[in-house]
């Protein structure tokens, strides 16, 4: 009897421990491409406004469209990490 006990505490810390690291792992590489690319983004608009700065209107709006885009595939990232620890949350009360 208490050798289960103890089975089934060492793996609810197991499955907690994977949650919780998988979720900072989701919403550090979530967070990480969007990065880059704005970044990247950023600077080439720049660039192309030094280059043409007529079209500033037109480069700009596409620059937030972009911009908003990469950001929601962060937010992406977030709601994995949220929703492993929910389960996990969820999990406990249900054993």
């Amino acid at each position: 009897m208490y050798l289960l006990i103890l089975k089934n505490f060492i793996m609810d810390s197991l499955i907690s421990a994977a949650s919780v690291v998988a979720a900072a792992i989701s919403v550090g590489l979530a967070a990480i491409g969007p990065g880059i690319g704005q970044g990247i983004a950023s600077g080439s608009a720049v660039e192309a406004i030094a280059r043409q700065p007529e079209s500033e209107t037109a480069i700009r709006g596409t620059l937030l469209l972009s911009l908003a885009f990469m950001e929601a595939l962060t937010i992406y990232g977030l709601v994995v990490a949220l929703s492993l620890i929910l389960i996990n949350l969820n999990y406990k009360k249900c054993s």
